[in-house]
C-alpha cells in the first residue's frame, strides 16, 4: 500500500532545476520535490507521496491525518529509511 504522509516543510531549496525541501515527520526528516506545489513555504504542511510534494494542508488537518496513520500502520516503515 502507497500512502501520502503529511510532514512539515523545514528548508526550501532549488537542486537541478527544481524547487526542492526539508519536510520533516515528527522527527524524521527526507527531501522532496515541491515542483507540484510551487506557492509552498518553509513552515507548510504538504502531502508527500513517492518523494513529491502533492497538496497543502492546515496543521491541524496534518495532525490529525497523522494520528490516523499511526493507528493504522508504521509510519517508519512507509516513508523508508533515512539516506
Amino acid at each position: 500500500m502507497c500512502l501520502g504522509v503529511p510532514g512539515k516543510i523545514t528548508d526550501i531549496y532549488e537542486a537541478e532545476g527544481l524547487k526542492m525541501g526539508r519536510v520533516d515527520f515528527g522527527g524524521t526528516q527526507r527531501e522532496a520535490c515541491l515542483a507540484y506545489v510551487p506557492e509552498a513555504i518553509v513552515g507548510d504542511y504538504t502531502v508527500i507521496h513517492v518523494g513529491f510534494a502533492i497538496s497543502l494542508l492546515s496543521e491541524e488537518e496534518a495532525n490529525a491525518t497523522l494520528d490516523t496513520l499511526r493507528e493504522m500502520v508504521n509510519i517508519e516503515e512507509e516513508i523508508g529509511p533515512e539516506k
